[in-house]
């Protein structure tokens, strides 16, 4: 699109695509030391599941491995990843979180 503007002057507007900001899941890596009940209350308080939806990635935590707690931007994940790491080592638990783009 080309319009003029203040005489001579031509001013050309660009229609900018804008990307969407890269996004990140917030995985939880099971272990054999930390019990199941503190997962649940760490998916409860930090990522504010109801118990049903704790429960579950809890378990697929248990069975698979791994579980998602959610999906963020890059800031969001890597505060969600600092504070389930600092919430573990506050009641000793080795609990790892990690994150990965989707």
């Amino acid at each position: 699109m080309v319009t003029r503007d203040r005489g001579d002057a031509v001013l050309e507007t660009k229609k900018s695509k804008l990307k969407p900001p890269p996004m990140f899941k917030v995985i939880l890596l099971n272990d054999d030391f930390t019990p199941m009940d503190f997962v649940v209350a760490v998916l409860q308080t930090l990522f504010s599941m109801d118990l049903e939806r704790a429960t579950r990635v809890m378990l697929k935590v248990h069975k698979e491995g791994v579980g998602v707690c959610g999906v963020y931007p890059n800031d969001i994940a890597v505060a969600k990843v600092g504070q389930v790491v600092a919430f573990a080592r506050q009641y000793q638990h080795p609990l790892k979180c990690v994150m990965e783009e989707t």
